[in-house]
């Protein structure tokens, strides 16, 4: 349950696109979609930060770890097409919303998100996205061990593996922060 958000939190979404939400999920995609722009409305409403994270598979491709470890085996093609990776049109963009583009699982890796935050006196981040068990929950564990207070909203995230899924929700997030809904989430940023 979450019992508050700081007065600076920033709603990251991971990994919303195209060829990613169509993959099959344990939530419907069309569920999880409508919640994540449930909190995109609410936190324009709160006047709060909106940091898209979208992920470019391609670099990793070629990265050192595939480099050192031979039997990494990846099934990214080197290019995909453009409209696969761009974000769904259900979730809608303003000009003043954070874009940053990741290479791996994690957000905080290897790109500007921590320099983002901190820029803006964020100390409190909500989590949505896709997958549960890989995007959001590397970023979540790189966002604790950086000091941010998490929130998250476990109905506007999914995963590929229903156990996994169980798992992040239940056994890693709550150890990390606090986990709800979309709607008990944007009862409290009402209340801000």
């Amino acid at each position: 349950m979450v019992t508050a958000l700081d007065p600076n939190t920033a709603l990251v979404l991971i990994d919303l696109q195209n060829a990613i939400v169509k993959i099959p999920s344990v939530t419907p995609t069309e569920v999880i979609l409508a919640n994540a722009a449930k909190l995109v409305a609410a936190f324009r409403k709160a006047k709060l930060p909106i940091i898209i994270v979208t992920v470019n598979p391609t670099r990793a491709a070629g990265s050192a770890i595939r480099a050192i470890r031979r039997d990494v085996k990846s099934s990214m093609p080197a290019a995909l097409p453009a409209d696969a990776l761009a974000l769904v049109p259900e979730i809608e963009t303003e000009p003043g919303d954070i874009f940053i583009v990741k290479h791996t699982w994690g957000a905080f890796y290897e790109t500007n998100l921590d320099e983002e935050l901190k820029k803006r006196g964020i100390t409190g981040i909500v989590l949505a996205g896709v997958a549960t068990s890989r995007g959001v929950e590397s970023t979540a564990r790189a966002a604790s061990e950086r000091g941010y207070n998490i929130a998250f909203a476990q109905d506007a995230m999914t995963d590929l593996v229903a156990s996994a899924h169980e798992n992040s929700i239940k056994t890693i997030f709550p150890r990390i922060g606090e986990v709800d809904n979309t709607d008990a989430i944007i009862a409290i940023l009402r209340l801000m």
